[in-house]
């Protein structure tokens, strides 16, 4: 199936940068629309600026301003799904499933990145991403998406595999580092020490995605 629509899902504000954003930006430079659908507003987020400019009382509207300008940067839409942070883990699989579907089906999606459930580390990420599975299963097979799914859980492979799909997106890092860097209540002193480690700073120029199959 050839794109016409990529549509990203993930719980937080800054998901998609650091997930995505290299993988984003080569669709856009390809003419590719792609819609971030993000399920809440981070609002229970850990980080609150350094130094502090924020609290649990405020944090969703610096959130919500950071994943705008992170959506300027990399020129795609966001639409919010109206979960609240830290648990989507308790919302019924069902009904997620159903607003999801509903969603993926509205914007004729073709690709849909998601994280892979199990393996993604927070629990909102695996609920999430349990949810993208269902909804997409729901969708006639003729229909159906492609769904690429973003691991990062310490040793993911021993158990998945080589991931299916990887980029290089050095050509696109300047995007990237620039979306990470609008979020700036969450990666303010943080991105400073990923670059002075330049193991890590190399692992975000390389996005990796599981395909998940359907048995039917």
């Amino acid at each position: 199936m050839s794109n016409q629509h990529v549509v990203v899902i993930f719980p937080h504000p800054d998901d998609e940068s650091f997930g995505a954003a290299g993988t984003i930006a080569k669709f856009r430079e390809e003419g590719i629309p792609v819609t971030y659908l993000c399920g809440t507003l981070g609002e229970m987020g850990r980080n609150m600026g350094s130094p502090v400019f924020a609290n649990r009382e405020t944090l969703s509207t610096f959130r919500k301003k950071e994943l705008d300008e992170a959506a300027k940067q990399l020129d795609i839409n966001v639409e919010y799904l109206g979960y609240r942070d830290k648990t989507i883990e308790f919302e019924p699989l069902e009904q997620m499933a159903d607003h999801l579907k509903a969603k993926i089906e509205s914007l004729g999606a073709t690709t849909v990145i998601t994280h892979y459930p199990g393996f993604a580390v927070h629990p909102d990420h695996d609920a999430m991403g349990a949810a993208v599975v269902e909804a997409v299963r729901q969708i006639s097979p003729s229909a159906r998406p492609d769904v690429w799914m973003h691991a990062i859980s310490n040793g993911h492979e021993d158990q998945l595999g080589s991931p299916e799909v990887v980029f290089d997106i050095r050509p696109y890092w300047e995007k990237k580092l620039a979306a990470i860097k609008a979020h700036l209540s969450q990666v303010d002193g943080m991105m400073g020490l990923i670059q002075g480690q330049e193991e890590q700073l190399e692992r975000l120029k390389t996005e990796r995605f599981y395909t998940y199959t359907f048995e039917s």
